[in-house]
């Protein structure tokens, strides 16, 4: 059973790191999901200020983070799992921000209250902003892990600094 572990954690040295990689961009995947969902609404003026454009840039900034994370996690980076965990943090964060404000407000239209998000489209945003942190929190774990395991394995080899 110990030339087995012992085996397994040799191969990491030659293998990525694709489970953790591919949960961070499975939360790039649930991330344009809601993007869409969010920005595709066109419910009066609601969404017209300058909220939406830092939620615009956030986006941009958080596919790039994580696609960052993807490449460097999958190469066993320890630093990638930390961001990753911030950028999970951040996700679920911002589940108050344009979900919960847009489906708690109404705007008139032809002198009609309408809710800004109906309680389908709220449940699909939250839901996509979950999964996409679960995603990126799963990840960091395993990132985390699988290094750990594999310097060690390198300083049990003599090869680690």
């Amino acid at each position: 059973m110990n030339d087995e572990k012992s085996v397994r954690l040799d191969r990491m040295r030659y293998t990525k790191n694709t489970l953790a990689s591919g949960l961070a961009l499975l939360a790039i995947l649930f991330d344009v999901f809601f993007f869409i969902s969010i920005y595709e609404s066109n419910v009066g003026s609601w969404y017209y200020n300058i909220t939406i454009g830092a939620s615009i840039l956030y986006n941009l900034i958080f596919l790039l983070a994580a696609f960052l994370c993807s490449e460097g996690i999958k190469n066993y980076k320890q630093a990638y799992a930390y961001v990753m965990v911030i950028l999970g943090a951040i996700q679920i964060v911002r589940i108050f921000i344009y979900p919960m404000k847009a489906h708690a407000a109404t705007v008139t239209i032809q002198e009609q209250a309408v809710t800004v998000m109906e309680n389908g489209q709220f449940v699909r945003c939250v839901l996509y902003l979950v999964i996409s942190a679960v995603c990126l929190f799963v990840g960091a774990y395993v990132g985390l892990t699988r290094s750990r395991q594999l310097n060690a394995h390198l300083k049990s080899l003599g090869l680690a600094a």
